[in-house]
């Protein structure tokens, strides 16, 4: 029966009597085992957050552990409460893939014993380099089911019918600033598959764990930038020919969401839309000219929406304005005279509402051009 990199830590700590983690090479926690109750700020916050501090690794680094290829023992450091350990790089074909971290402040585990522990964890490199390869692979077979290519579509399913098992949920994330990084695959369940497609994360995973993977891939994001991430999810696709009209959807999804928020397709209602085309032939069928120049008016288009949002209903559109009735009914006839539409009117109505719906998110509008 394989091994698994689980075992191996096991197998260390038994081996060598100290507690241990296992830490991929960016400090994303692998696998751990205890030994006794031995444990410091270090190794709490890697089981916690199953990542170590960049202040931890920057650390760490500076003792050369990248390019060791052997043992390497780092200090404590009694101020910050960090007990000293042993690192034991776990390498193939001469790249380091991680590290197995020891707990040694006494110094206890000789040379000759770590030298004992080394091809267990050569044994770890060689699995984290399997499993990293076909990470990556799947991870370019994910972007090829995305292609607008349909021959690329079709061999790339083709190759990922006998590792994937429908239905399938999509999801994409859009976090702000440059060019997005590949979301570290130790992190999400190993059923989930995950690329960066059009500068966006997109994430395709079993139906059955739609909501812990969006939420998980969301965090992971938030740890490296502070500004709020947008998610769309889309589900459930049938097969992997569905995939790009799922994503598709997921984007459009994802799209509609505010900062922070995670929208579903199905709850778009009439932003659908948003998928059937482009931004400059859907901002000329539903915004006229008379309309758009409404939007110049953001107190006057924000009552507008908050009135058609309720229905017509004067009193609750006044109360939830804050401003008295009077003083909607002034504005509601502004919005007349400015658009020619009479609210009074059920397709006028149905016209305003639905350009006052889709123009937050048509990029024409929101740059402020002509659509």
């Amino acid at each position: 029966m394989a091994i698994d990199l689980q075992e191996i830590v096991e197998s260390a700590v038994e081996l060598l009597g100290a507690p241990a983690t296992l830490e991929d090479r960016d400090f994303h926690l692998v696998a751990y085992a205890a030994h006794g109750d031995m444990i410091d700020p270090v190794r709490m916050e890697s089981i916690l957050h199953r990542r170590s501090t960049d202040a931890v690794r920057s650390r760490f680094e500076r003792y050369g552990i990248a390019r060791a290829t052997g043992p390497v023992r780092i200090p404590a450091d009694r101020a910050g409460g960090v007990l000293g350990r042993l690192c034991l790089p776990a390498r193939w074909n001469n790249v380091t893939y991680g590290y197995l971290w020891l707990l040694d402040d006494a110094g206890t585990i000789s040379d000759a014993l770590a030298a004992q522990a080394m091809p267990l964890v050569e044994r770890a490199g060689l699995l984290m380099a399997r499993q990293a390869r076909e990470r990556d692979d799947l991870g370019w077979k994910l972007a090829d089911l995305l292609s607008a290519q349909p021959d690329v579509r079709a061999q790339a399913a083709g190759e990922l019918a006998d590792t994937l098992t429908p239905p399938f949920g999509v999801a994409v994330l859009h976090a702000p600033g440059p060019d997005p990084q590949p979301l570290n695959p130790w992190l999400l369940p190993r059923s989930v598959l995950t690329t960066v497609w059009e500068r966006d994360h997109v994430l395709l995973f079993p139906m059955a764990r739609s909501g812990d993977v969006v939420e998980r891939a969301r965090r992971l994001l938030a740890e490296r930038s502070p500004d709020p991430v947008q998610a769309g999810s889309y589900g459930p696709c049938a097969s992997l020919a569905d995939v790009r009209e799922g994503w598709l959807r997921a984007r459009v999804a994802a799209r509609a969401a505010a900062s922070g928020e995670t929208l579903a397709w199905d709850s778009l209602g009439v932003l659908r839309l948003l998928r059937c085309a482009g931004d400059g032939p859907l901002a000329q069928a539903v915004l006229p000219p008379d309309v758009t120049r409404l939007l110049d008016h953001p107190v006057l288009a924000s009552t507008a929406r908050a009135y058609l949002d309720h229905a017509g209903g004067a009193q609750d559109t006044a109360r939830a304005l804050n401003v008295h009735r009077q003083t909607l009914y002034h504005r509601l006839r502004r919005v007349e005279e400015i658009t020619g539409l009479h609210l009074a009117n059920g397709q006028d109505r149905l016209t305003l509402h639905l350009a006052l719906t889709l123009a937050p998110h048509l990029s024409a509008t929101r740059r402020g051009d002509p659509p």
